[in-house]
């Protein structure tokens, strides 16, 4: 903060720096009010806002404002201090933190150190974590420049825009020691000795650490190994890999924490098992009884069937940044090497998969058939024959979900709250039961509540594709707010499909060009800055709307939280084509269905489990084709005829009253099979029961 705060405000810095006000929207309001520009300037990022705005005195005499904030102060401190919940009764003895290792956290996009799924699942992750009063830190990296800004060219190109960080103007702060100091940890990376600043964010109730070392004490080539997230080749992947694992282990140390779990989210983080081991073993206990004890109390989660998906090193690479490893862990290099190796068409290398397998009690996939599989990919021989246990480790599943208050729209949950007839459904999500009041909601309110919605994301939209068109000079094109409209957001990556919809351009284009049945897509996503195949999808993408399709298919740069809030609230379909089986899980149709807006999928990754027949629409079927020719083609004809016989049609009857009853009845059933099976509150539930609390009890043991 760079100004003095009023005394009647005195409380602001402290919402301010919790996160907590990401699923509170009477805090978003609170700090919207105080400055309406700037709170859209700044990203939505209170901590700015209270450095620059120059309300703060109006506001400390406004009575109005005064009220409001008196009363998000009351929420937080209730939330804050609440004794009763459900960790409390269902687990009472339960003190010992996780720990739970992730390269990236998508907490708000006001914090940009998440890339895209995997760290918005992380971030919903620990929020919910916060709500069950589920003891969790989570630990990271900081990235000086985060992950780039998408900017397109006229022609379609992706560039990728990297800017400062600038941590001081983040919803984070300093962890000091006792004297008040900035805590710095070393950790050797390729044989130097590097400083990690370690920074705090508060979560609600639980909490983040975030490793920098981007600070005076390192040398200027070492402080860029965490400028930007997957960012560089594999050198700074695996510098990046050592620091979040061996780093992340000692500031959980330096910040006085000893979790009672290990949970390592991808292999990324898996050097935290190495470095625990290495305490152990310095303690006086060999190998082979540190290596069981630190996999008796450590879960990992992997989330990928794409072989690339997993971080493998050559020999050269893994010896050069674990120099002296061996010696220190009690074991041979070869022992050390054999915890991770993997055979690949090219050679040998060290797979942090397999490693964090081999030093897991646990392993879990991230929706039942990914269980599936994962447990095929990983069977034996996993890596070097019988050296290697990866395999013997169990793989289980736990579906991945979404935190609930950080998704739905708050005009849904206002209409839902005038419904529940006060049923506790805000403490009980993850309960089908307490979700049947959807189906009381009369049609109309609840279509009205979504025309509500889809207009302002319309607007949002067209207010971006405006200043979109305005930099490239290329033409303008507005959204139709009454148009059936369908979302596809995600990372663009090949095995998502991203232009599977231009398949058939003349079939489309029949869909496409009723006047009275108008259809419009809406397609935003970024492509890793290596990825050219991606890339080319994105300009394939942007030529079909700037060419045949223009007026029907929109693409909007620099996807990111806030976009994706506007997407799954507002679109009235969510559409998603994998190619199956390589959707791990996904989440953002979950984040639609919740707010009303059906998924019309593959039967890929989380869907084959919601997907009744009454609550969207599949492409394609569960089953293995001959070619990816043989099943793009299936896949593309399926999608058109389920929009063209049944998705049109359905949206497009309506009654004299202008709602189309059968169609909010899907809407209904999308809300209530989604909403309580597809929530990380159910979700964390799970890995409590099934992984969590069975880990602390065999390490007590």
């Amino acid at each position: 903060m760079r100004q003095e705060i009023p005394n009647e405000l005195q409380k602001l810095p402290d919402i301010a720096y919790n996160l907590l006000w990401t699923w509170h929207p009477a805090a978003q309001a609170l700090f919207s009010r105080l400055d309406p520009e700037q709170w859209e300037a700044t990203e939505h990022n209170p901590v700015r806002l209270l450095a620059e705005t120059e309300n703060l005195a109006s506001a400390a005499s406004d009575t109005a404002f005064l009220e409001a904030y008196g009363a998000v102060v009351k929420d937080f401190g209730a939330y804050l201090e609440q004794e009763d919940t459900w960790m409390a009764y269902a687990y009472p003895g339960l003190q010992e933190p996780v720990a739970y290792f992730s390269a990236e956290f998508g907490l708000h996009e006001s914090l940009p150190i998440y890339s895209g799924g995997l760290g918005v699942l992380a971030g919903d992750h620990v929020k919910s974590a916060s709500d069950l009063g589920l003891p969790l830190v989570g630990v990271g990296l900081l990235y000086a420049q985060g992950y780039f800004r998408q900017r397109l060219t006229a022609e379609g190109r992706q560039e990728e825009v990297y800017e400062p960080f600038g941590p001081a103007s983040r919803p984070l702060r300093p962890l000091l020691d006792e004297e008040g100091r900035d805590v710095l940890v070393p950790v050797d990376v390729a044989g130097r000795e590097l400083y990690l600043k370690v920074w705090r964010v508060e979560v609600g109730r639980s909490a983040v650490l975030l490793l920098d070392a981007d600070i005076p004490e390192n040398a200027e080539e070492d402080r860029g190994l965490t400028a930007r997230l997957y960012g560089g080749g594999q050198r700074t992947r695996i510098a990046q890999e050592v620091i979040l694992g061996v780093g992340g282990v000692r500031a959980l140390r330096a910040a006085g924490i000893q979790p009672g779990v290990y949970h390592m989210n991808e292999g990324h983080a898996a050097f935290s098992g190495l470095e625990r081991l290495r305490e152990l073993v310095e303690g006086g206990a060999s190998f082979g009884e540190a290596r069981e004890a630190v996999a008796r109390n450590t879960v990992f989660t992997t989330h990928t069937p794409v072989p690339a998906g997993h971080d493998a090193f050559p020999p050269d690479l893994f010896g050069e940044f674990t120099g002296g490893w061996a010696e220190s862990l009690g074991v041979s290099g070869e022992g050390l090497w054999a915890l991770g190796h993997k055979e690949e068409e090219w050679g040998p290398t060290f797979n942090m998969t397999v490693l964090a397998m081999n030093l897991s009690a646990v392993s879990n996939a991230v929706s039942e058939l990914h269980g599936e599989v994962t447990r095929d990919m990983w069977r034996p021989p996993a890596g070097n024959g019988a050296e290697n246990e990866a395999s013997e480790t169990p793989i289980t599943h736990v579906t991945n979900g979404i935190h609930t208050w950080s998704w739905l729209s708050p005009e849904l949950a206002d209409l839902f709250q005038r419904y529940s007839g006060g049923r506790a459904w805000r403490r009980m999500v993850q309960d089908p039961a307490a979700w049947s009041f959807v189906g009381e909601i009369p049609p109309e309110e609840l279509w009205r509540a979504h025309a509500a919605v889809k207009l302002e994301t319309t607007g949002f939209i067209n207010d971006r594709l405006r200043l979109q068109a305005g930099r490239t000079g290329t033409s303008y094109r507005e959204l139709d707010p009454d148009a059936l409209t369908l979302g596809f957001a995600r990372r663009f990556a090949t095995y998502k499909r991203a232009t599977l919809l231009l398949h058939d351009p003349e079939r489309l284009r029949r869909i496409l060009a009723s006047a009275d049945r108008p259809v419009q897509f809406i397609f935003a996503g970024k492509a890793h800055p290596a990825d050219e195949p991606a890339k080319e999808f994105i300009r394939a993408l942007y030529e079909a709307a700037e060419g045949d399709f223009a007026g029907h298919l929109f693409i909007l740069e620099d996807y990111d939280m806030n976009v994706a809030r506007h997407l799954v609230q507002g679109v009235d379909v969510w559409h998603n084509n994998p190619r199956r089986p390589l959707e791990a899980s996904g989440t953002s149709g979950q984040k639609a269905s919740l707010n009303g807006a059906p998924n019309f999928s593959v039967l890929d990754g989380w869907w084959p489990e919601a997907y009744n027949g009454r609550n969207g629409w599949i492409i394609g079927e569960a089953r293995e084709y001959a070619s990816q020719e043989e099943q793009d083609a299936a896949d593309a004809d399926s999608l058109y005829t389920t929009l063209e016989e049944e998705i049109v049609p359905l949206y497009y009857d309506r009654d004299a009253a202008g709602v189309p009853g059968a169609w909010v009845e899907v809407m209904k059933e999308a809300i209530t099979t989604v909403a309580p099976d597809f929530s990380t509150q159910r979700m964390v539930r799970d890995y409590v029961h099934k992984l969590y609390v069975p880990r602390m009890a065999q390490a007590a043991r």
